[in-house]
């Protein structure tokens, strides 16, 4: 099968022109030529639900931000197919009832997970920390990861405080069996750009 190349944007060509793909940056060097203009969140807006059989439990998501709050009616719009959300927080004791809609979520990675933090006692905690751009990143087959770190409207200083918190994240996440060097290479990138090898001190 032939290659079809598709052209590159005008824009895209432009911030091309910038970068030295034999460079490595410093993250304030890539900033700068990656942006025009986690602590501090992604910008985007989460919508998250919750599934709670407890009136207190239900109480304190609404207290923290939830947008949907829930039981088995909450379950039902799943097996029915409406799945307004984004990221799905649950109760250890609701669990059980997520079984039927266990194959629903999970191809869509909507399943609560202990791991992640989305299946909690304290569902305060987990709506608050999501709503304020917790992420929650793994590594595809080809063992990168992909995560988005904030808009190109923040400041360079919200992003590079982003960048770091993200960065410690993924090394704390080091398995004690993992041998060598964890991180190979960093790129940064605006989702229509041109990537900018990062430097990083780990």
């Amino acid at each position: 099968m032939k290659k079809v190349n598709h052209p590159a944007s005008k824009r895209f060509k432009e911030a091309q022109k910038k970068i030295d793909p034999r460079k490595v940056y410093s993250i304030n060097e890539a900033i700068e030529l990656a942006s025009v203009s986690l602590p501090y969140g992604t910008g985007k807006t989460i919508k998250v639900a919750v599934i709670a059989d407890n009136s207190d439990q239900q109480k304190a998501a609404k207290g923290a931000g939830a947008d949907l709050i829930g039981e088995t009616d909450l379950i039902e719009n799943i097996k029915k197919g409406k799945i307004d959300f984004d990221i799905l927080v649950a109760t250890p004791s609701t669990m059980r009832l997520l079984a039927p809609v266990a194959k629903i979520l999970g191809p869509k990675g909507l399943m609560p997970n202990p791991k992640d933090g989305t299946v909690t006692q304290n569902i305060a905690e987990a709506v608050t920390n999501l709503k304020k751009g917790k992420i929650n990143f793994k590594n595809d087959d080809s063992a990168n990861i992909h995560a988005l770190i904030g808009k190109i409207s923040f400041d360079k200083e919200k992003l590079i405080a982003n960048f770091s918190a993200f960065l410690d994240g993924v090394l704390k996440a080091k398995p004690s069996s993992a041998k060598g060097n964890y991180i190979k290479n960093v790129t940064l990138s605006t989702s229509m750009g041109p990537g900018l090898k990062v430097e990083f001190l780990r």
